[in-house]
């Protein structure tokens, strides 16, 4: 009797490498590695991903994860089919897989060619559909990592003259936003996801010491053979690590933070994601501050981290994304509006950006739309990919470019100007940045002292942002951003897709949030 034939792994399709030289077939005993997702047990239960109520690893594994019959038959079709399982973890419904190249291709059906773009490394790619052994359809819902492209960019702006730029040190942004008083962190843990580049150690004591605050404890975390590996050129992605470290930690002060590095890959994203999201103990918040127009990932990744997100939100973890610096286009050259990924996924904090002109500690004269003429503008639109969520129904947001009702971008605010930007310490070298890669670590750092408060994480937190919200009025806790544009979408009252809801008024935020029981 002849084998069942493959069967197609729906929302794989890659395409071709744009623009990229193809070298020709990995080599064909070359090591591959690659994350296996397995189906849920049973569907999460929205009700526990809205919140308030949340969960612990332990149950979310029990009751929404991989079941373990699911894990043993992937592992043993796998395994005879010449693959080694090297990790599996029910909670994140995940399986490590290794092998050569030869056998990694002829099991998911796929061709791996090595490939170069210009002025880049090479990079392992295939194109088209992965296949399935029949066995596994319906059990396995997505493979990650044959592809290695680079899944997502840093969304940070270096101003061109630190030394002429007024900028903010980002300790100063807590008493202009309304940060709580007698709240510093304590007792809050920050996960940081990072695709590239590193930090010295002594760039945190000479940077902080200059604040006046301690050092925050920060620890490095490998993901995938990724770690902390800074260039020393502050316009690398140091200058993101840096970015996100620095301004958590002024805001955040003895808050943990844990940094997980990763590959910049479909799998390195999603793996640093669900490592952060499953550890122990569970992280107040996790910042995002990288991303990619949403129609430049595969359907089985956007899936599959948007689960992850969910799988956060039933832990009480909220994930802060940055909405992007390319306007409302995402940088993508069709003409079309795009919104970033992951910050368009309902289940993420999506982060804009605004240009603010304050005299500190406590007075803001003008804060717009964040929208520099050839330097960057804030992120914001509407998904072509995901429904409006329940909290934004009545938001007013627009429909799609292509007509019906999408997930609006962004769902908050602050400071992102790099003309109003950050002054921080990158590589030994004094450096003003912006870009909404800022405003996910501001957010998480705010969201930490709030916590810290009301003494309960907030998860899902939209849905008490937008609780009771209609379209065309502001809302109670933010300042609400009612000029500038990104590009097509304007600022006007209420939400809007450029700076959402507007940047917080913390201390009216934890009116809103309230404490315990909430």
């Amino acid at each position: 009797m002849n084998a069942p034939s493959p069967v197609r792994l729906p929302g794989s399709t890659r395409s071709r490498p744009a623009g990229a030289e193809v070298l020709g077939p990995v080599g064909a005993a070359e090591p591959v590695t690659a994350t296996v997702v397995v189906r849920r047990r049973a569907e999460l239960d929205p009700e526990l991903v809205a919140g308030p109520g949340t969960i612990t690893p332990g149950e979310l594994a029990e009751r929404y994860g991989a079941a373990e019959e699911d894990l043993r038959h992937v592992q043993a079709v796998l395994t005879a089919a010449g693959l080694l399982i090297t990790a599996t973890h029910a909670g994140s419904r995940r399986l490590s897989v290794s092998g050569s190249a030869q056998a990694m291709a002829q099991v998911f059906g796929t061709e791996l060619n090595l490939v170069r773009y210009p002025g880049s490394g090479e990079h392992r790619a295939r194109s088209g559909d992965l296949h399935l052994p029949a066995e596994l359809a319906g059990v396995v819902v997505g493979v990650l990592g044959l592809d290695e492209r680079p899944q997502a960019r840093a969304q940070f702006r270096v101003h061109a003259e630190p030394a002429g730029s007024p900028g903010f040190t980002p300790d100063q942004l807590g008493p202009l936003y309304g940060f709580p008083d007698g709240t510093d962190g304590t007792g809050q843990t920050i996960a940081i996801i990072e695709l590239s580049g590193g930090f010295k150690p002594e760039d945190l004591t000479a940077f902080f010491g200059g604040l006046g605050i301690p050092v925050p404890p920060v620890t490095a975390v490998a993901v995938d053979g990724a770690g902390n590996a800074p260039t020393g050129d502050p316009s690398s992605a140091d200058g993101e690590v840096l970015l996100d470290i620095e301004v958590a930690g002024a805001l955040a002060p003895k808050a943990t933070q844990l940094v997980y590095f990763a590959p910049n890959t479909d799998q390195g994203f999603l793996d640093a994601v669900s490592t952060a999201v499953h550890a122990t103990p569970t992280p107040t918040v996790v910042s995002i501050s990288w991303g990619q127009s949403e129609d430049q990932w595969t359907p089985q990744a956007r899936t599959a981290m948007d689960q992850a997100f969910a799988d956060a939100a039933a832990l009480g973890v909220t994930v802060c994304v940055a909405s992007g610096d390319n306007g409302s286009s995402d940088g993508q050259s069709d003409g079309a509006q795009h919104v970033d990924f992951p910050a368009s996924s309902p289940h993420a904090l999506a982060c804009g950006g605004t240009r603010l002109e304050a005299t500190p500690p406590t007075t803001i004269t003008a804060e717009t739309v964040w929208n520099t003429p050839g330097g960057g503008s804030t992120g914001g639109g509407v998904s072509e990919v995901f429904p409006t969520p329940g909290f934004q129904a009545s938001a007013g947001v627009p429909a799609r470019a292509g007509g019906g009702p999408g997930r609006g971008v962004p769902d908050v605010a602050g400071n992102a100007d790099p003309a109003t930007g950050y002054r921080i310490l990158v590589d030994g070298r004094p450096s003003v940045i912006g870009g909404t890669s800022a405003v996910a670590p501001l957010w998480a750092a705010l969201l930490c002292r709030l916590a810290q408060s009301a003494g309960r994480r907030f998860g899902l937190v939209q849905t008490q942002l937008y609780s009771g919200i209609t379209a065309g009025a502001g809302r109670p806790g933010f300042r609400d951003i009612t000029s500038g544009t990104n590009g097509a979408y304007s600022a006007t009252t209420g939400w809007d897709a450029c700076t959402g809801l507007g940047t917080p008024d913390g201390a009216a935020l934890l009116a809103v949030l309230g404490g315990p029981g909430k």
